[in-house]
């Protein structure tokens, strides 16, 4: 009797499988009503260009419009595939990978049918089938891994974040470190932030832990340790950090900060930049060297040129004569930074006079967050009309520069923006053809993170970063925050670092 029920189990496991994958693998619809217009799809991968080596781009139709989806993918080698479960379209990653690899340097065409759910005056919706787009597939590779905050999107109130790592050519997100494993006190809190790489590796790198059991957990050369970068002459500890390309230096800036939230304003939230000043500090002396520190303007977001020569940052420009010393809460909407360099010399570690290298308060504009492409020609950067949080402005955008002759003359990356949302945070691929950026384009609320290809000056139409279910960003009650590009994984596990903490 028992060998019996093992057979019909095997024999049920089998049926089911089959059956799973049939509907993986569905038909398409013998026949369907032609519609003019691309499918409303989610995330919208319509005429997007991808890396060689991304993880599989999956979406789905609305459920509330349709009931099943269909789509055929066809490679520029003949090759077809039929995928379709429901509204949604999951690729499994073997074959994706398949699909990309005889893809490389042309076109992926999609189409899709999708079945219109059924109303009141029908019985069974009827297959639609759309016009058909293309998933473009680059030749250059993304980097494999990135890291980002993970935190509700309002900052209120927060009891639970990590700091986690997504593994780009699959779906395979894993932990750095969360803020409860050390968090002793538990009516106090511990905020960790400000993740960074020294030149995209992972075996020299830090994050703050703030409020309980404070203090920045420094990898050096792989080796884990608590410092304390607050000093008597400094405003705070380090905040805002990026380490030097080759050198073990971090240059940061020191900050006092302060929220608001805005009960009427669209822009809901609103950092205020109280004080802040420019500081170096040096791994090997555990010294900290102050850069500048204009007690009359604002000095923050520094970001070193990949030779190291040079350091650049933002900086406010003086408030109206009118306004100087009074509340932040009333001049806030008047604060706005230019984009500033000094050279470096790195065997006395001391810096050049001041250059400015863009003005945005001439155009009653600010600019923040400066980063500059891998082979030195380009320059990115967030613009809205003021501050120093774009990332909750609806009117911020990313803009990029040419730094030298080297540089494309006509640079275009109006594609990666989105209209009427916040777009900031930018940052390069370490072969420079990628950008990354956060963005708030899908409902003004939730961070998310948003690839585009870049080549010759151009920026490609940006697109979602994939998961295996399409589904997830609406339900996922978090959003990303300050994604950074690595080429390799971090190793240390959540419990090596909280050891620092108990040592």
């Amino acid at each position: 009797m028992k060998k019996h029920l093992h057979i019909l189990t095997l024999l049920l496991a089998v049926a089911l499988l089959f059956m799973s994958s049939c509907t993986n693998h569905p038909d398409v619809p013998s026949s369907s009503k032609a519609v003019k217009s691309l499918p409303d799809i989610f995330p919208d991968y319509c005429d997007v260009t991808v890396p060689c080596n991304i993880a599989p781009l999956n979406f789905m139709l609305p459920s509330d419009r349709y009931a099943a989806c269909v789509a055929r993918i066809s490679t520029p080698d003949g090759q077809q595939r039929t995928y379709g479960q429901g509204v949604k379209v999951q690729i499994p990653e073997s074959d994706w990978h398949t699909i990309l690899h005889a893809s490389t340097g042309k076109s992926i065409k999609v189409e899709v049918w999708g079945k219109t759910a059924k109303s009141e005056s029908e019985q069974n919706g009827e297959w639609l089938s759309f016009s058909p787009f293309e998933i473009h597939v680059a030749e250059e590779p993304i980097d494999e891994y990135i890291s980002y905050r993970l935190i509700e999107p309002s900052y209120v109130a927060w009891d639970y974040m990590e700091i986690a790592q997504r593994h780009l050519t699959t779906f395979e997100e894993t932990q750095i470190f969360n803020n409860e494993i050390t968090c002793v006190d538990k009516t106090k809190g511990q905020c960790i932030n400000c993740h960074s790489y020294q030149n995209y590796k992972t075996d020299n790198m830090l994050f703050h832990v703030r409020l309980s059991n404070g203090g920045t957990v420094l990898v050096n050369d792989g080796k884990v340790s608590k410092v304390n970068m607050k000093r008597d002459y400094t405003i705070s500890s380090g905040v805002y950090p990026a380490w030097h390309p080759t050198a073990k230096v971090i240059a940061l800036s020191t900050n006092k900060t302060r929220q608001g939230f805005h009960t009427a304003d669209p822009n809901k939230i609103e950092v205020y930049d109280m004080a802040s000043d420019m500081i170096l500090y040096d791994i090997a002396t555990d010294s900290v060297i102050v850069v500048s520190a204009d007690t009359t303007l604002l000095e923050v977001y520094p970001t070193w040129s990949p030779d190291g020569r040079y350091l650049y940052y933002c900086k406010s420009v003086p408030l109206p004569e009118e306004l100087a010393g009074k509340d932040i809460r009333s001049t806030y909407q008047k604060v706005q930074y230019n984009l500033y360099r000094r050279s470096f010399d790195e065997p006395t570690l001391s810096f050049g006079e001041e250059e400015l290298v863009y003005d945005a308060a001439s155009q009653d504009k600010s600019a923040t967050l400066p980063r500059i492409s891998p082979d030195g020609h380009y320059l990115l950067f967030a613009q809205g009309r003021y501050g120093c949080f774009h990332i909750r402005h609806l009117d911020a955008d990313i803009l990029c520069m040419a730094l030298d002759d080297e540089a494309a003359p006509d640079i275009d990356i109006s594609k990666l923006n989105s209209e009427g949302f916040p777009d900031s945070y930018p940052s390069w691929s370490s072969n420079g053809h990628w950008i990354m950026c956060a963005s708030r384009r899908d409902d003004s609320n939730y961070c998310r993170v948003y690839f585009s290809y870049f080549k010759d000056g151009k920026a490609e139409k940006a697109f979602m970063m994939p998961q295996e279910d399409p589904e997830h960003h609406t339900f996922f009650l978090k959003s990303y925050n300050r994604p950074e590009f690595m080429v390799e994984p971090v190793r240390i596990s959540v419990d090596e670092f909280s050891k620092v903490f108990t040592d």
